[in-house]
């Protein structure tokens, strides 16, 4: 029974109770008297017994105004309760809010679910355990409350089992298997035992690189799904676009393979000449061919995770110095800035890569990403972090300017890194919602996101599991970070 409830209850019963006292005072005698007082002492209790005992531990984020995720709508001046990790109420109005001890004012905020980071990479042995614990940070600290490392590793399954329980400051990790790619995995023998036991070990999916032979991709989708497992990630090339959509991908990622299904058969190429992610044909994409394209991932209910932001920086004639005077590089250790420079520097050197080339293929990519969205089955938020030029958390927000550029609505954008990972995962009554019942997992904004994208970048603070980081708290742990960065 909600809070408000319970207290008008609590009132009618001890109004109830005084009521019987005036009317019986002067009218019985002793004996009736004394029955007449235990009844008021019983409608007393009761009425303390319905005034609900407020938890030492919960918390009180008053008048806030919440973004519903699934419409747009934005509920106003709104009181939720925090306690035990969940979201125990949300009412419109709430009495005796001065016993609760720990409370925000939620005035003028926007409270919204976490965001998830659907391709995200954890570092692994053997980079230092601080600086893995600074990587979870950096995406917290942007909101990011789930993530979905897409490069696994045996020390991911233990890292996501301690976020799970609360041992470490993380978001939720789910995590895939290491690389299955055309050097891994050479023979149809190998695939089925490598995803058998990759299903065994734990893994939540197993991650698709390039180089997989046809006959060989065949079985390890077989076995995946006689084991029950899913599979994401890229297309390789001898599998294509068409193969790879009617074969089942939870995800593809990049939207890789969409471009190279663009060229026309009569083109006669060389799949294996594609370039990067289909560059090399871009003169040869016929867009005319998208819709069905869209129509195949719709039917298949296959996931896109666009990455565009690594196609505006990493492969973009964007100028290097530029990319690292951005104010987040200082989170990210000097040699690993100086191995993007060194790598960026040697792309744009590469007499194949043509400035007006890349504005075409990058025209084709936006209006695949606004067809998958509009007509597909669904968009998730992802940026590949840290990959060259994204750093962990930050580059979220360049992602998502990079949604809006290709036609998607905010709207879009906030429901592919809310509730669309959370129907990803099936797992729509853990997360992705601002709902009683759920877990706090949860972001308190300055801004209204619907109205600018930028106020994700405006965060009063951050709850995992019901625990709140305040602005000033991450501000001070990311200034450790870039303090560790530069000694």
């Amino acid at each position: 029974m909600p809070n408000v409830h319970k207290s008008r209850l609590s009132r009618l019963i001890a109004n109830s109770a005084l009521q019987l006292f005036a009317i019986f005072k002067y009218s019985l005698n002793s004996t009736a008297m004394k029955n007449v007082r235990y009844i008021l002492i019983a409608l007393l209790f009761a009425a303390c017994q319905a005034q609900e005992k407020i938890s030492e531990t919960a918390l009180l984020i008053s008048n806030v105004s919440i973004v519903d995720v699934t419409t747009g709508e934005v509920l106003q001046n709104r009181q939720v309760v925090i306690d035990s990790g969940k979201i125990k109420s949300i009412t419109e109005s709430l009495e005796n809010t001065s016993a609760y001890t720990q409370k925000i004012d939620g005035s003028g905020k926007y409270l919204l679910p976490g965001l998830a980071e659907m391709h995200a990479h954890i570092p692994q042995p053997p980079t230092p355990q601080e600086r893995i614990d600074d990587v979870l940070f950096l995406y917290l600290s942007n909101g990011i409350t789930t993530i979905r490392g897409m490069l696994g590793h045996p020390s991911h399954l233990v890292l996501s089992d301690k976020a799970e329980n609360g041992y470490i400051v993380s978001p939720r990790i789910f995590t895939s298997s290491p690389s299955l790619n055309g050097n891994s995995v050479t023979s149809k023998e190998e695939a089925k035992a490598k995803v058998t036991a990759y299903k065994e070990d734990g893994y939540d999916f197993l991650k698709i690189h390039p180089g997989i032979q046809l006959e060989v991709f065949d079985q390890l989708v077989e076995t995946a799904n006689n084991v029950d497992i899913e599979f994401a990630g890229h297309v390789p090339v001898d599998v294509g676009i068409h193969h790879a959509l009617n074969s089942g991908y939870a995800s593809i990622d990049h939207v890789d393979g969409f471009l190279e299904g663009l060229v026309p058969g009569s083109a006669d190429v060389d799949p294996n000449e594609n370039g990067f992610f289909g560059y090399n044909f871009t003169p040869l994409a016929d867009t005319t061919k998208i819709d069905e394209l869209v129509q195949l991932a719709k039917e298949n209910e296959v996931w896109i995770v666009p990455t565009q932001s690594l196609f505006t920086k990493w492969f973009a004639p964007t100028d290097v110095d530029s990319l690292l005077a951005l104010p987040e590089m200082k989170y990210m250790p000097t040699e690993t800035l100086a191995n993007w420079r060194r790598v960026k520097e040697q792309f744009m050197a590469d007499p194949n890569f043509k400035e007006n080339q890349w504005r075409h293929f990058d025209a084709i990519r936006r209006q695949l990403i606004k067809k998958l969205n509009e007509n597909g089955h669904g968009m998730l938020l992802g940026s590949d972090a840290p990959q060259l030029f994204n750093v962990p958390g930050f580059s979220i927000h360049h992602e998502m300017r990079n949604m809006a550029d290709a036609g998607m609505t905010n709207l879009d954008i906030i429901q592919s890194g809310t509730i669309n990972p959370a129907i990803f995962f099936g797992m729509e009554d853990v997360f992705g919602q601002v709902k009683e019942g759920l877990e706090a997992d949860l972001i308190l904004l300055e801004e209204n996101p619907l109205e600018d994208l930028d106020a994700f970048k405006q965060l009063s603070g951050v709850f995992r599991q019901g625990n709140w980081y305040s602005k000033s708290e991450i501000d001070n742990r990311l200034m450790d970070i870039s303090k560790n960065n530069q000694q």
